[in-house]
C-alpha cells in the first residue's frame, strides 16, 4: 500500500460535510447470503503465518522493483506453495521499465464460469522488510490456498499474488493488479467479486491506537486498533456488507466496514482499485495500514511486530467470506 498525504485536518471535516457524509460505516445492516453451516478445515495456524511472513520479509528482502531477481525468487517460492496446496497455477507476465515480472494465479474449483478473485501483492516498498505491507497478506493467501485445496469451492476461486503494487509502478498501467484486471475485462470474464488482502497483521488494544482519514470518523469508530476493516465503495451491490457479515460469522475478530468514495485518503490505495477501474466489484480487507501501524513503509516493519493470533482470525473470516460469495450470488445479480 502506498501512503499519500492523508491528514486533512479541519479542511477534511469541511469536505466531509460537503460530501453529505458520503462515508458509511456499516455494522450489520443487511444479512448476507447464507454461508455453509460448517467450514471444513478452517483452522489457520499462527505459527505457519509467522514462518511465512519471516521468510518473505527476511530471506527475500528486499522485494522492491529495483531487485527483480529477488521478486523472481519470491514468485518461484509462491508458485511451489500454491501448486502443493492443490492450485492450478499459471504465471502472467508483467512488463515494466524494460524488465519482466510476473503475477501468480492459482485456480481452485471449476475451470470455467464466473469467478471470485482474492489477491495480495508480494512486493514491498523500497528499503523496507514489508512484513505487514504486505507479507501478511501473502501469508494469508497461502493459508487460503491450503484451505481451498482441502475442500474445493463450488465457484472458481483464483488466488492471485501480484507484483509491482508499490512505487514506482503504483497506480500505473504496469501495476501487477492493473495488468490482471485489464486482461480479465478484455477477455470478457465475469468476476463476482475481488478481495484485496492489504496488511493483516497489526492490532492493538491501547487507547488512541487507531486513527482515521477524517476527524469526524472518530465519532463513529473505535479508538483502538483491535479490528479488521473491510473497505468498499458505493455501487458495489452489497459486496462490502456481505463480506463484513460473513467475516463476523466466521471469526471472533471484530470487523468494521467502510463504504466511501475512492477519493477518501486510504480507500483506493491497493489492488482492489485496479478492479474498480475496470468496472468490477471489489473490496479491501485491511488492518488500516498507516492509520494504525507506525512502522508503515519503514525499516521497522519486521516480522516480530505482528499479531499472528489475530491475523489467523482475520484469515478465517476471509475464508468464511469466500464460501459465502462462492455459494450464493450477490444481491442484484
Amino acid at each position: 500500500m502506498r501512503r499519500r498525504g492523508w491528514w486533512m485536518g479541519l479542511g477534511a471535516a469541511v469536505l466531509t460535510a460537503g460530501l453529505g457524509l458520503a462515508c458509511v460505516w456499516s455494522q450489520g445492516r443487511a444479512p448476507p447470503p447464507a454461508r455453509p453451516s460448517s467450514l471444513p478445515g478452517a483452522t489457520v495456524e499462527p505459527d505457519t503465518l509467522r514462518a511465512n511472513v519471516r521468510m518473505l520479509s527476511e530471506t527475500f528482502h528486499p522485494r522492491d522493483a529495483s531487485h527483480p531477481e529477488n521478486l523472481e525468487r519470491v514468485a518461484a517460492w509462491l508458485e511451489d506453495h500454491l501448486a502443493r496446496a492443490g492450485g492450478q497455477v499459471e504465471s502472467q507476465p508483467v512488463h515494466a521499465g524494460g524488465r519482466e515480472y510476473r503475477n501468480l494465479i492459482a485456480r481452485f474449483g471449476p475451470e470455467d464460469g464466473e469467478r471470485l478473485i482474492i489477491g495480495a501483492h508480494y512486493d514491498s516498498a523500497h528499503g523496507t522488510p514489508g512484513a505487514d505491507d504486505n507479507a501478511s497478506g501473502v501469508a494469508g493467501l497461502l493459508e487460503l490456498a491450503v484451505l481451498l485445496g482441502r475442500k474445493p469451492p463450488p465457484l472458481r476461486v483464483d488466488l492471485v499474488a501480484y507484483t509491482l503494487e508499490e512505487p514506482p509502478w503504483f497506480s500505473t498501467r504496469d501495476m501487477g493488479s492493473a495488468v490482471h484486471a485489464r486482461s480479465l475485462k478484455d477477455a470478457g470474464v465475469k468476476v463476482r467479486a475481488m478481495l484485496a488482502l492489504e496488511m493483516l497483521g497489526t492490532f492493538s488494544d491501547a487507547p488512541d491506537s487507531q486513527d482515521y482519514p477524517l476527524p469526524v470518523l472518530h465519532l463513529r469508530y473505535p479508538d483502538t486498533g483491535h479490528f479488521i476493516g473491510v473497505v468498499g465503495t458505493r455501487g458495489d451491490g452489497g459486496l462490502t456488507d456481505a463480506v463484513a457479515e460473513a467475516m463476523r460469522a466466521g471469526s471472533p475478530l471484530p470487523v468494521e466496514s467502510l463504504v466511501a468514495p475512492p477519493s477518501l485518503p486510504g480507500v483506493g490505495l491497493s489492488d482492489h482499485a485496479s478492479f474498480w477501474e475496470q468496472g468490477y466489484r471489489a473490496v479491501m480487507v485491511t488492518d488500516t495500514a498507516f492509520f494504525r501501524n507506525p512502522r508503515y513503509h519503514t525499516a521497522g516493519d519486521t516480522w516480530d511486530t505482528l499479531d499472528y493470533a489475530r491475523m489467523a482470525q482475520a484469515i478465517q473470516g476471509v475464508y468464511a467470506a469466500v464460501w459465502t460469495l462462492a455459494g450464493s450470488p450477490l444481491p442484484g445479480e
